[in-house]
């Protein structure tokens, strides 16, 4: 819940996704991006991407940084990491773990693995689910709260889409932290948007 209190600009519409060894400057290139100016903290992002979005080119804002082993990727405002047409050509060789939601509510979940799409699902929705491992991740859904209709948990509760950022942590192994989001800097760029 941090994540919409601390970070309310960001949490109204965005995409996470984490790439694994993968350099940011790679990913931009599968990405078919071009470089921008580093920024340092989730305002900066935010005010960024709009600027950019606001402009005759018209570009979606990608900021990159470097965890351990994983490259975190943030698109204020965007969904590149979960559109399959993207995100699964840019997956070949590696782990792509990626989470959106958009301003209207809807949201998406996917999980790649070198071009194949193994769990997609939308948050809000868990109970569709597709891909090559649709029910892999069933248990840790479970444990997490995220309700099901034909299924039972203890846990179960209406989760907002942040709840997204739990299987993500538990694929990857990476925490994204409010301080890693307020002080890290990004190496940025940007694609075109369609």
């Amino acid at each position: 819940m941090w994540f919409e209190e601390r970070f309310p600009d960001l949490a109204e519409a965005y995409c996470f996704t984490l790439v694994h060894r993968l350099r940011p400057s790679e990913v931009l290139r599968r990405l078919q991006g071009r470089d921008e100016s580093p920024r340092t903290g989730a305002e900066q992002l935010v005010e960024a991407a709009f600027g950019l979005l606001d402009s005759d080119d018209a570009r979606q804002l990608i900021a990159m940084t470097a965890i351990g082993d994983w490259t975190l990727l943030i698109e204020p405002s965007g969904c590149l990491g979960v559109t399959e047409e993207k995100a699964l050509p840019a997956s070949a060789g590696t782990s792509w773990i990626s989470h959106f939601v958009d301003i209207n509510g809807a949201d998406s979940f996917l999980w790649a693995e070198d071009t194949m799409n193994r769990l997609a699902f939308e948050p809000g929705f868990p109970d569709s689910r597709w891909g090559t491992a649709p029910d892999e991740l069933l248990k840790v859904m479970h444990d997490i709260g995220f309700q099901f209709w034909e299924e039972t948990s203890d846990t179960a509760q209406n989760l907002s889409a942040p709840a997204a950022f739990a299987p993500a942590e538990h694929l990857a192994g990476v925490r994204i932290t409010p301080e890693l989001l307020q002080e890290a800097t990004f190496t940025c760029g940007s694609a075109k948007i369609g």
